[in-house]
């Protein structure tokens, strides 16, 4: 028997959400980790490390999210690894993550005029105290806004998640469309508690953006 949409039906795509909320924390926290390695690497005077880091960019950035989800989801049990949606899911976009905020920092560590490296070099610090106390503080405030910028991006990836059976939004709206045959109503419900979700931090980056500009014409 066909269901109506209703209110236990938008508690089932609203409770979702927690799952789509922590999917991101993930990506974000792993691809953190990952990125400013991959930046630190970009950056670095080791040609391999300049090498490998750039290729690992080039693949990422040059290949859907949605092909990584299916390689990691479908390769793992090829190479007789067991695999769960939850952990594949996080895998995807951990790399996914790693490679475009590697290739933000990237930029916003060259952005440092080249007055406060050789200040540092000056002063006989080693890399990796130049990079910690000059360089990757100066780094950080120009960062934060288009950080703050991609992390609506992770959000929305979230979403391709529920093509290998992950229960977050999108997969709930599904669920749900199938047993009400109400499309119209089920996903623009999804997508306004996307739309929730993702807006504050489009305006969060964007008043950082300006306050950013400012301070930097001062």
């Amino acid at each position: 028997m066909m269901r109506t949409f209703g209110f236990p039906e938008f508690l089932f795509i609203l409770e979702a959400a927690k799952w789509t909320v922590a999917l991101s924390l993930i990506a974000f926290i792993g691809g953190a980790v990952g990125g400013l390695i991959i930046a630190l690497s970009r950056t670095s005077h080791n040609g391999v490390a300049r090498w490998v880091s750039g290729a690992f960019i080039q693949v990422f950035q040059g290949t859907p999210l949605l092909l990584q989800l299916f390689l990691v989801f479908f390769g793992a049990p090829v190479l007789g690894l067991d695999i769960n949606p939850w952990v594949a899911a996080g895998v995807a976009l951990i790399l996914n993550s790693s490679a475009f905020l590697g290739e933000i920092w990237r930029g916003c560590i060259q952005a440092i005029p080249s007055g406060q490296w050789e200040a540092a070099q000056a002063l006989s610090l080693s890399y990796v105290a130049r990079m910690r106390y000059v360089i990757l503080p100066q780094a950080a405030r120009i960062a934060l806004a288009p950080t703050v910028g991609y992390m609506v991006q992770i959000i929305k990836g979230t979403s391709l998640a529920a093509i290998i059976g992950f229960a977050e939004i999108t997969r709930a709206g599904q669920i749900i469309n199938n047993a009400t045959f109400q499309p119209l109503i089920v996903f623009s419900v999804v997508a306004a508690i996307y739309f929730v979700l993702c807006w504050p931090l489009s305006l969060l980056a964007a008043r950082m953006e300006r306050q950013h500009a400012a301070t930097a014409a001062r």
